[in-house]
């Protein structure tokens, strides 16, 4: 069963019933247009994200320039309150300023933390956008035919959920080897036996006969 991965409309449907197909062949398409746009969306806010964290790296550094002379003006001010040269309102100043760059300090780097919390999120954004967008394009898994098709191009495929199956798209066989399992009459049962020749019908493959033989007869309990 070929089932979509992501919601979208069908825009391209390459294969019909009874087509064969290889493996790798190409089976249909999602619109990718929305998927292109929360792509595009996504890596926007990133690199927004990643411009913000640029900017508070560079307003640490200039915190640390200003704590560095705002702990020489302390030392100095320390200094000249010690011979008497200095006022108490500007020693008190001084070490004000040097506590209130040292508290800016502390915010930047919680901000920092944040930011790059909220770019590793952008990031899995990105990876999952761009995931969902891979997967517009579906592709035969293996080789075969198609004995079932469910969706029409310009329909809508649904991915599944808890409560509710996917959209299965296509239905495709491998026919190199088929176990058809087939109701009989109960008036017919008798007269098959294990091994007895058999030929097979496919109703996507109506002009070919496939040749087989019994290798199991079960019974209906009623």
């Amino acid at each position: 069963n070929i089932a979509a991965e992501t919601t979208g409309r069908v825009v391209d449907l390459a294969v019909n019933e009874g087509d064969p197909v290889t493996k790798g062949q190409f089976l249909l398409q999602i619109d990718p247009r929305s998927l292109k746009t929360r792509v595009d969306n996504t890596n926007a806010s990133l690199r927004a994200a990643e411009s913000s964290l640029d900017q508070l790296r560079q307003s640490v550094e200039t915190l640390k320039v200003q704590i560095e002379q705002a702990q020489k003006n302390l030392e100095r001010q320390r200094d000249l309150w010690s011979k008497g040269i200095t006022t108490r309102e500007a020693l008190e100043r001084a070490e004000n300023d040097l506590k209130s760059a040292e508290s800016s300090l502390q915010e930047r780097d919680k901000q920092i933390a944040a930011q790059q919390a909220r770019i590793s999120q952008e990031r899995s954004s990105v990876e999952n956008a761009q995931y969902d967008l891979s997967k517009v394009r579906i592709e035969s898994p293996i080789q075969g035919i198609v004995t079932r098709r469910n969706i029409q191009e310009g329909e809508t495929a649904v991915i599944g959920t808890m409560n509710n199956a996917g959209t299965v798209l296509l239905t495709l066989a491998d026919m190199s080897v088929i176990q058809a399992e087939v109701e009989v009459d109960e008036t017919n049962i008798p007269t098959v036996k294990l091994g007895q020749s058999a030929k097979v019908t496919i109703d996507a493959i109506p002009d070919r006969t496939f040749p087989g033989h019994v290798t199991e007869i079960g019974r209906a309990h009623v």
